[in-house]
């Protein structure tokens, strides 16, 4: 079972555009980070792709951008799996301002399995799909309540 995973951040200078805010594609960015950090700690990370010859790609993101991020600011970046079939896991993303208790961003990602050699479609090999295992229903990943203070930072 997988479980919420979050990273905390802190806004640096050069992620601040014109209109002196967080840029668009720093966030998409920020899915990327949070995201390899996640399978990092679910022990099938980069290195692990490179051994099984396989690994998981983008193919398809949604994002909303509903508040601005500004410079210097504290953000939480929080992810979780929760949906997987044969090819595909699907992973979902907030982005959460402690400051004053603001949802800043949501988006999604469709994540296939390929093989390496190839970049063909590949079924996930048991490791990964015991690995990247959807959240339980129980769990409410929008409670930020329940935000680890031991949460890894980048």
């Amino acid at each position: 079972m997988s479980t919420i995973f979050d990273l905390k951040i802190t806004v640096q200078p050069e992620q601040i555009d014109v209109l002196n805010h967080v840029n668009n594609v720093v966030y998409v960015s920020w899915m990327q980070d949070v995201a390899t950090a996640h399978i990092e700690a679910l022990g099938l990370g980069l290195k692990e792709y490179v051994e099984l010859k396989h690994a998981m790609v983008a193919v398809e993101h949604h994002v909303q951008y509903r508040k601005a991020a500004l410079n210097g600011e504290e953000i939480i970046l929080r992810t979780w799996l929760n949906d997987i079939n044969a090819l595909y896991s699907f992973r979902q993303y907030v982005f959460y301002r402690p400051k004053d208790k603001s949802i800043l961003f949501t988006g999604s990602t469709q994540w296939a399995c390929v093989e390496i050699a190839t970049g063909r479609p590949k079924r996930m090999s048991p490791t990964f799909t015991q690995a990247y295992q959807p959240l339980a229903d129980s769990e409410n990943p929008l409670d930020f309540s329940i935000y680890d203070a031991s949460v890894v930072e980048l």
